[in-house]
């Protein structure tokens, strides 16, 4: 396979585990953000374990306002992971906002979305909540878990098959950063050896 065609490959598989990933979040979104039933239930019963473990005022908070936190999260997401397609068609109509690749953003928002999924998958796996959930009063068979460690492990997987352009990137920003506080190195100044 040439070059052309892995970029062509690795942009499809991007777009496609993106689309997964925003389906997901956003069809979400109502549930979280309308204090709906099952989401009191699902945020109410981690809230409740969570009094034991750091204290009722984190429990507390978790179990009123993790819903809106984490669908805040998920919303910035789904919008870091879809802003390559604006920039495309701002990019088709001559207007430039931003120059960043799409590898290096769907490469964030891979990690974006592995990281919140990863604390979904432990409160599911280590907390009363469990691996099957109440679902409109009926067991939801895993289905949110298993959406959950989907988005964990295609996140990990859109973040490796794009994260060179964002490490890149944070290189380059992290020794034009570095450079204006710390005293360049020099290639060729090692310590004189004693004879």
């Amino acid at each position: 396979m040439n070059h052309s065609s892995l970029q062509t490959a690795k942009a499809i598989a991007s777009w496609l585990i993106t689309l997964w990933i925003c389906y997901i979040f956003l069809g979400s979104l109502p549930y979280k953000f309308s204090a709906h039933p099952d989401t009191q239930h699902i945020f109410g019963t981690i809230g409740q374990w969570m009094e034991g473990i750091v204290g009722t005022a984190i429990g507390g908070w978790f179990a009123n306002s993790g819903a809106y936190v984490v669908g805040g999260f998920e919303l910035i997401t789904s919008l870091v992971l879809l802003s390559p397609a604006v920039l495309w068609l701002g990019d088709k109509v001559g207007i430039r906002l931003i120059s960043c690749a799409r590898g290096c953003i769907h490469a964030l928002g891979g990690l974006m979305a592995a990281a919140v999924m990863a604390g979904a998958v432990f409160f599911h796996v280590f907390t009363p909540l469990g691996i099957e959930v109440l679902h409109q009063g009926e067991p939801d068979g895993g289905s949110l878990f298993y959406a959950a460690v989907s988005i964990f492990i295609l996140g990990l997987v859109l973040f490796a098959i794009n994260g060179r352009p964002l490490l890149n990137f944070c290189g380059n920003f992290c020794a034009k950063f570095c450079g204006k506080f710390c005293p360049k190195s020099r290639p060729n100044s090692r310590p004189k050896s004693r004879k």
